[in-house]
């Protein structure tokens, strides 16, 4: 569910927050009346700016659409993207930088976007961060290393223990695969996606 802005313009920017808390101040209560839990939004690019005023300015834009998302029940996932490969610049690009995004807003209904694909480029040990970090860990993606593809046995990622780990630890919501199918069959390929993170 859209929340507010786009992945190279948004919360790092002070002259965005006025429109992203409109934006946001439509779809929180759009996904509350759709009984959608999450609303899905991003930091911005770098394009120069030191990571701790990028933060600051992100909590300061959050502080202003926290109260809504509680009032309405609605979390809002600030996304976790890789700047190595796909989103060159991107300022969330670390678990860390997330983390302590969430814990400056302070709220329930502040969370990340854990997207499994993005921070095995950036970082790896999957299991352990999502243990360490899961009190902040909103939702999941899915997808294939390398190449964003199929999550199966020709890819570097366990997917069946991920998915086990995040079961362990209570969580049960969704697990959102987004990935591009290779296989002529896309619809097959996303079955055994599902059977793999079925634990």
């Amino acid at each position: 569910t859209p929340g507010a802005g786009n992945i190279p313009d948004c919360w790092n920017r002070l002259d965005n927050h006025e429109k992203l808390v409109q934006q946001m101040e439509e779809n929180i209560p759009r996904a509350a009346a759709a009984g959608c839990p999450n609303v899905i939004t991003f930091s911005g690019n770098r394009k120069g700016m030191p990571d701790g005023e990028g933060l600051e300015n992100c909590v300061k834009g959050l502080n202003r659409v926290k109260k809504l998302a509680e009032e309405k029940g609605v979390t809002i996932n600030l996304e976790l993207l890789n700047s190595k490969v796909n989103h060159k610049d991107y300022m969330a690009d670390h678990t860390a930088w997330g983390v302590e995004l969430c814990k400056r807003v302070g709220s329930p209904r502040m969370k990340l976007l854990y997207d499994i694909y993005h921070m095995q480029i950036m970082e790896g040990d999957v299991i352990r961060t999502i243990r360490d970090n899961f009190a902040f860990l909103g939702h999941f993606h899915t997808g294939g290393v390398p190449g964003r593809h199929e999550i199966d046995e020709t890819q570097e990622l366990n997917y069946r223990a991920i998915a086990a780990a995040i079961a362990d630890l209570g969580f049960t919501d969704y697990l959102a695969h987004e990935f591009s199918p290779t296989a002529p069959d896309q619809i097959k390929s996303l079955e055994k996606a599902y059977e793999i993170c079925n634990v």
